[in-house]
């Protein structure tokens, strides 16, 4: 509903003044987590100063987010006693106060490989930084989840059929959970289903229909009650046909998830940035970010479509192209209000962990 209102009022602008989806891009990605330091000292000038030496690092997983709980083992290769302790909640350790000698570093966790580090040469006042601390799944914990992945799929449909803006205003089409089970093609249908039934949801087009009669948009309707109902008629088309197509149908066909997925960290920027991306690049079901070819084709599809009930003073190419731009303008638009607004005021929505960012083109998500 929120979606298709916000096109129709702002997709005239769009065609004059669209901007490139590489300018959109930037800054949309947040930065690795990394070891700060006090502004204008170098972190070996800290640790001299200390008069000791440090090892830390962050544990990581091979999609680059942060490994929570794991047990770091500073092993002493000089006879000395060794230290351990837990990565923190952004995966990070630190050992401080060592003397100078050789060192290794043994990474584990349940569920996951062992990493375990080349030898470590420290020297008197050094500040050292392991890189590339990198758990993999075992392949155990990779069956695990892969036999649970319909389940968890379903129980997800159930959480978003909850989520309500205020308590009242569906919600469905937005996910708290950034590690979430894809959707399957049956709970794509059933989500998109469930949001064309929605009586609130249903609104949207009792809405727009009154704005086109009060501007006298598609005059060939005509007036009064006969040409609101024409135009009621066209905008739940409009409705159903695109949520259909670009929610359940090409999703399934091009394996790709029709929900936005809530970032919730970063810069304003780099929030707002995410979010009129994700209009044009969406999560694949791998959990690979990729064109948005499902939404994209889906809402020109139902452009296209419109061409059968519509005046046929305004059939046409034009009509295809207007509605289709004006839905994904209005996406647009939407995500700005979910990543920013809705998220405070959506009830019974999830949250089991902090947002992690999106997974680069071509990098599975686990």
């Amino acid at each position: 509903m929120l979606r298709f209102f916000l096109g129709v009022v702002i997709a005239w602008p769009m065609v004059s003044a669209s901007q490139p989806l590489g300018a959109l891009t930037s800054d949309s990605q947040p930065s690795r987590p990394r070891i700060e330091q006090a502004p204008g000292a170098s972190a070996g000038s800290q640790a001299e100063a200390a008069g000791s030496s440090v090892v830390a690092g962050t544990v990581l997983d091979t999609n680059g987010s942060e490994v929570q709980g794991a047990t770091v083992l500073l092993k002493s290769l000089d006879g000395r006693s060794s230290r351990s302790e837990q990565s923190g909640s952004n995966g990070e350790f630190s050992f401080e106060k060592l003397e100078p000698g050789r060192f290794e570093l043994i990474v584990s966790s349940q569920g996951w490989g062992t990493f375990t580090s080349p030898e470590i040469q420290l020297q008197a006042g050094e500040f050292h930084i392991v890189p590339n601390v990198v758990l993999s799944l075992t392949t155990s914990e990779t069956v695990r989840v892969v036999a649970d992945r319909e389940e968890l799929a379903e129980e997800q449909v159930s959480i978003a059929e909850q989520q309500r803006i205020l308590g009242v205003f569906p919600n469905f089409y937005t996910s708290f959970d950034w590690s979430a089970a894809p959707l399957g093609t049956k709970q794509k249908f059933h989500l998109a289903l469930r949001s064309i039934i929605d009586p609130v949801e249903s609104l949207g087009p009792v809405v727009i229909a009154g704005f086109e009669q009060g501007a006298n948009v598609f005059p060939g309707y005509g007036s009064g009650a006969e040409g609101y109902g024409k135009r009621l008629g066209a905008a739940y088309a409009n409705a159903v046909s695109a949520k259909l197509l670009a929610n359940a149908v090409y999703p399934s066909l091009f394996h790709q998830d029709p929900r936005y997925f809530y970032k919730g960290t970063g810069s304003f920027r780099s929030r707002a940035a995410y979010a009129i991306c994700s209009a044009f690049l969406t999560r694949s079901d791998s959990g690979t970010r990729q064109l948005n070819a499902s939404y994209m084709l889906g809402t020109f599809t139902a452009g296209g479509l419109s061409n059968l009930y519509y005046p046929p003073e305004n059939r046409g190419a034009l009509l295809t192209f207007t509605n289709g731009l004006a839905d994904i303008a209005g996406d647009a638009g939407a995500n700005l209000v979910k990543e920013f607004v809705f998220s405070r005021f959506t009830t019974r929505a999830t949250f089991p962990k902090p947002a992690k960012p999106m997974p680069t083109i071509g990098q599975p998500k686990r």
